[in-house]
């Protein structure tokens, strides 16, 4: 029995002529050449109700009928957690992110945080009813994460972030003494001692670049607010660290403190433009573990 599909119409635009099937069908849906050439030698891409070559040429005007399958549900694992959500519409949605949970499964039936979410409504990203990544977040870095619900959606967001028109803010506890503002613009890459490590220490072409501010002084540590010019992984983390503030309770890069089991990194704030073409910004609030640790740190403090 053939498996249950899902049908669209896309019309093909004047401007089209003379472009192939293969390739006009990946960007109108938003998906790699191979998958397009694989719906079509599937038969799922009829014109006028036929079949059709992955390189015919288009004349323009055309309507072409797809036919998907629907997309694959996942095996949830058994414990997933209820994510809050902080937005939500037919292209993507925000959820936030407890810390220790993984963004991604890190073994089949493992707890995730697209696990977590593939409850929300529909998913479609690559065949599977789960959400797309347009970005990530660390295990133990808690607050807002951004999610797809389909391939197009995926592209725009993930183009979104490219053009630098995603504004994503941190809170981050860190020892030390930090000035009131900075801005650190630093090579990046893995560390050659330590290929599981990240460092600012090496010559590398990429750069990571971020700014910070200074929300209130503590005992031995501030509370920064920190903006993301680029999303390296581990980079708050590494350039903090280098730069003399590592992030309190961070096991790789910081140093201890507060009684924190987890590095006292939250993304609080995101504001995106949605598929849609809505402006949207979205915060979430301090979770209860570095809510307590901030206090416990400001009860330290000395006055004044």
């Amino acid at each position: 029995m053939r498996p249950q599909t899902e049908r669209e119409i896309l019309h093909v635009p004047r401007e089209a002529a003379g472009e192939r099937l293969d390739r006009f069908l990946a960007a109108a849906l938003a998906v790699k050449v191979e998958q397009a050439r694989t719906l079509v030698s599937q038969g799922r891409i009829r014109i006028r109700g036929r079949t059709c070559s992955p390189h015919r040429k288009l004349f323009g005007g055309e309507v072409v009928e797809v036919a998907r399958p629907v997309p694959r549900a996942p095996t949830p694992a058994p414990d997933e957690p209820a994510l809050p959500v902080l937005y939500d519409d037919g292209d993507c949605l925000v959820v936030d992110k407890p810390p220790g949970l993984a963004v991604e499964p890190a073994r089949p039936g493992a707890r995730s945080a697209v696990g977590a979410a593939s409850r929300l409504g529909r998913f479609d990203v690559a065949g599977r009813a789960l959400p797309g990544l347009p970005h990530r977040l660390d295990r133990d870095t808690s607050g807002c994460l951004l999610l797809a619900r389909h391939d197009r959606a995926l592209a725009a967001l993930r183009a979104a972030f490219e053009a630098g028109l995603v504004e994503k803010t941190y809170l981050a506890l860190v020892a030390g003494a930090p000035p009131e503002t900075g801005r650190l613009d630093t090579p990046y890459g893995r560390d050659p001692a330590d290929p599981r490590r990240f460092t600012t220490r090496v010559a590398s072409a990429r750069r990571a670049r971020l700014e910070f501010a200074l929300r209130e002084r503590l005992r031995g540590g501030a509370l920064l607010e920190v903006r993301l010019d680029t999303g390296r992984t581990h980079q708050i983390r590494v350039q903090l660290a280098e730069a003399g503030f590592p992030v309190l309770g961070d096991a790789i890069y910081g140093t201890p403190g507060a009684g924190l089991t987890r590095q006292a990194l939250h993304a609080s704030r995101l504001a995106f433009p949605a598929p849609s073409g809505a402006a949207v910004s979205v915060e979430a609030a301090l979770p209860d573990d570095l809510a307590r640790a901030l206090l416990a740190l400001r009860r330290s403090a000395p006055d004044g």
